[in-house]
């Protein structure tokens, strides 16, 4: 099956995915992959925006952060997105996508400003636009700027990146017999405290209806995978 099940979809990865094995910074190699990947799902027609997090460079409530003002570490994260948000739009560009990064921080010479009306036009164009600094206001993370902007652009689904296959009752990587989920409702992720996206974005998402896909990132080709339709990850949803 190769007919795409969504029109436009919101892509959401984290910082990590970026940094592969790394740990820090930007894997060269693995960004090539992942644009490989987008680029294959818009030659469907699907259109994509993505929102990428900071955590490979930066994240305002890790460790590093403890003794800093909130407001100002945050703010430290939002940065790191946009140049995760540079370094994706350069792979993707070398695969020859079009794309725009609009950033909710201003900063015209390098990113568009977040405007709405602009942002569905360049996906109606064919366009791949990034989502960079989060949602401007400290406190917020990037998996709530994703719920948000995929409200904003009308998405069909979010697409929540991970490294692991779909949503656990516990971490996979740490218990054994965790039990995955093949689908979920949003109450019962709220109500277990289940590490999918925070609380401010899935209470988004069930207040709007909008679907989130959990998958594995590391497995190549999921993308397409979720995109045509086939049993990959979880699904969150009413």
């Amino acid at each position: 099956m190769t007919t795409p099940i969504f029109k436009r979809i919101l892509l959401k990865l984290s910082g990590e995915a970026l940094a592969a094995n790394q740990g820090f910074g930007v894997d060269t190699a693995r960004i090539y992959e992942i644009a490989a990947e987008v680029a294959d799902v818009r030659s469907l027609g699907v259109q994509i925006a993505i929102v990428v997090g900071g955590g490979n460079f930066f994240r305002g409530v890790a460790e590093q952060a403890r003794e800093m003002d909130r407001v100002s570490a945050d703010h430290m994260g939002m940065l790191a997105t946009v140049i995760n948000a540079l370094a994706l739009q350069d792979a993707l560009e070398k695969q020859n996508v079009f794309t725009r990064v609009q950033s909710a921080i201003e900063m015209n010479q390098v990113a568009e400003p977040f405007i709405r009306r602009r942002a569905i036009r360049h996906l109606e164009k064919g366009r791949v636009v990034i989502f960079a600094g989060g949602t401007g206001n400290p406190y917020f993370s990037t998996d709530t700027a994703a719920s948000l902007r995929a409200m904003e652009i009308k998405a069909d689904a979010i697409l929540k990146a991970t490294k692991v296959d779909g949503v656990y009752d516990a971490d996979p990587l740490q218990v054994k017999d965790a039990h995955k989920f093949d689908q979920i409702t949003y109450m019962d992720v709220l109500k277990r405290g289940l590490k999918v996206m925070d609380s401010t974005a899935i209470s988004l998402c069930k207040d709007n209806g909008l679907p989130i896909v959990v998958f594995n990132l590391n497995q190549r080709g999921n993308i397409r995978r979720v995109v045509t339709g086939e049993k990959v990850g979880s699904l969150v949803c009413a």
